[in-house]
């Protein structure tokens, strides 16, 4: 048993081809926590010496100071420094969730070429932070393999619909919305008996710089010109709640400066609004508070997987509702902000759940 992890490599070109220790991130994001150089090292597990050699010879490299120090107190990052930082925030949440996914579909395919007969089990599912933690809560507790591919839940539910996965992953937001964002998914669900499965509970909000200095109060807010806005993209649930709430509030997209830019997971839109290339973006809390945003709650969600009902007693499946029920996963998930285990792995059909559309 192995497990398959995909990484990008950062290149610069000038007479020749750098290729970027990927410490020097590292160590950035450290000295962008602490102004000491020497803690930063310590916070590494580096030696003093080696941290700022690694400063310097990208620092000569640019022609331009990453780390400013100051006698007496201590160093900090000039503006290049921060958006190298910055830079590599927007490639690990833009790319990390594709990456994994592709890493998944691989190493399940090697897996077969050496005869490796545990069970596999395909999900495709809309981006969160308690279904990527499925694989390795899984890989502790059985020998199952799974196939996690992220696309919105538009996406996966129809990735079910025709038969490329086992199960699908997609949100609903608990109160009035209900009905509206499921309507988008009806489309690909093939039968109000189709059993799902609780994963967990979540909040949506808005996400906003530190101390909230544009004094967002709410969604009605998004229409005020200066606020510069970053949108998860089309199809992902996310984006589908967004665009139920809006005409209630009697807002259009062309009424928000930033409706059309898109980022393709919540960490994405977290980091362009920690970047200041943004005033304020929709997602999880999770995320918010990895990046040391404010974070203002507009809704909570239920993340659902489902399947087709011959499914339900597949070895796979079963080994995933066992883990869904485990203090294993209520620990994990519930140490995620803004997330909620209770009642997770719950089973009903779309019927019982949701009455008023099924009905």
């Amino acid at each position: 048993m192995f497990k398959l992890e995909i990484t990008p490599t950062w290149k610069f070109s000038k007479a020749d081809v750098q290729v970027l220790d990927t410490q020097l991130f590292a160590l950035l994001q450290a000295l962008h926590e602490t102004p000491k150089l020497t803690k930063a090292a310590a916070q590494l597990g580096v030696s003093y010496r080696f941290a700022w050699n690694l400063v310097q010879r990208w620092s000569e490299f640019f022609g331009c100071p990453l780390v400013d120090k100051q006698q007496g107190r201590g160093a900090k990052l000039t503006p290049l420094g921060e958006k190298l930082l910055w830079a590599e925030r927007i490639v690990s949440e833009r790319l990390t969730p594709q990456l994994e996914s592709l890493a998944s579909e691989l190493q399940v395919e090697i897996h077969k070429a050496v005869m490796d007969s545990a069970p596999i089990l395909r999900i495709h599912a809309s981006h969160g932070y308690a279904i990527a933690k499925l694989p390795e809560l899984l890989t502790q507790t059985s020998n199952l393999r799974l196939d996690l591919q992220f696309q919105g839940s538009v996406a996966a539910l129809r990735s079910l619909h025709q038969g490329r996965c086992d199960m699908a992953g997609f949100h609903v937001p608990e109160g009035e919305y209900s009905a509206a964002v499921l309507a988008e998914y009806l489309p690909w669900i093939r039968s109000p008996q189709w059993p799902v499965i609780l994963l967990a509970r979540r909040r949506q909000g808005l996400m906003l710089a530190v101390d909230n200095p544009k004094n967002v109060t709410g969604l009605t807010d998004l229409r005020r010109a200066e606020l510069r806005f970053v949108n998860r993209q089309r199809g992902s649930g996310t984006r589908t709640l967004l665009d139920q709430m809006l005409p209630g509030l009697g807002i259009g997209g062309a009424d928000i400066n930033g409706y059309e830019t898109e980022e393709f997971t919540h960490g994405a839109v977290a980091a362009f609004v920690a970047s200041g290339m943004a005033d304020v973006g929709l997602g999880v809390e999770t995320a918010a508070r990895q990046f040391k945003l404010d974070f203002l709650p507009i809704v909570t969600e239920r993340y659902y997987l489902t399947c087709k009902p011959e499914s339900l007693d597949l070895p796979a499946v079963s080994a995933l509702r066992r883990l869904l029920v485990s203090d294993k996963y209520r620990k994990a998930i519930d140490g995620l902000p803004g997330y909620s285990a209770e009642r997770s792995g719950e089973a009903a059909s779309f019927q019982k759940l949701f009455p008023e559309t099924f009905s």
